[in-house]
């Protein structure tokens, strides 16, 4: 059993093929990172579903899968990933429904705590719009980067795309969201995180 603990993920998946019941190794050791990425990406409810099906796929799939990479969480974004893009229409659905009920008014509340929460939903509602804005690639590139703290090389492997696309993508996604940024209280703040990568 401890040996079973220690082995990294190609050896889990590779006797999985033989004892099934294996895989489970590989849901214990990913799916808190997995799960956090789909909830911020669809949502808490729908992420529950999608990281059920994530490993379902990774189940079903884990014969194809090539051992010389020895950590399986580039594979495992890669699925999820592609689940997301097909929910995209409920994502798009639901912005659009947060954006036509308005935000939230805070009447006769002049404190500064007021303010703070008012101005981050405004720099929120902007950079919620900008991440919609983005063309499908270039977000799930610039989420499993920001979000996931992937590497240039482990997103371009959970997404199937050489380092050098990711690095485009990577670029054209912060231009456009500093471009929807500018003259918000953010864009200091987003312009000092750039400069510190």
């Amino acid at each position: 059993m401890t040996r079973l603990l220690l082995r990294d993920d190609a050896e889990v998946i590779t006797a999985s093929l033989a004892e099934p019941g294996r895989f489970a190794v590989l849901f214990d050791r990913h799916a808190p990172h997995i799960h956090r990425y789909l909830a911020r990406r669809v949502g808490p409810q729908v992420a529950e579903d999608l990281l059920a099906e994530t490993f379902l796929v990774a189940f079903g799939k884990r014969a194809a899968y090539d051992p010389a990479f020895r950590d399986a969480r580039g594979w495992l974004y890669g699925i999820a990933t592609h689940l997301v893009g097909q929910h995209r229409r409920e994502e798009i659905r639901r912005f659009r429904l947060s954006q036509a009920a308005g935000p939230d008014v805070d009447q006769n509340d002049y404190s500064e705590r007021s303010v703070v929460r008012l101005t981050a939903r405004s720099v929120r509602s902007v950079l919620v719009a900008a991440l919609a804005e983005l063309a499908e690639p270039d977000r799930d590139v610039l989420l499993l980067f920001a979000w996931e703290q992937l590497s240039y090389e482990e997103v371009a492997r959970a997404l199937g795309i050489p380092v050098g696309t990711v690095r485009s993508r990577l670029h054209r996604a912060r231009a456009k969201i500093r471009q929807a940024l500018a003259g918000t209280p953010a864009a200091a703040t987003y312009e000092e995180l750039q400069s510190n990568e």
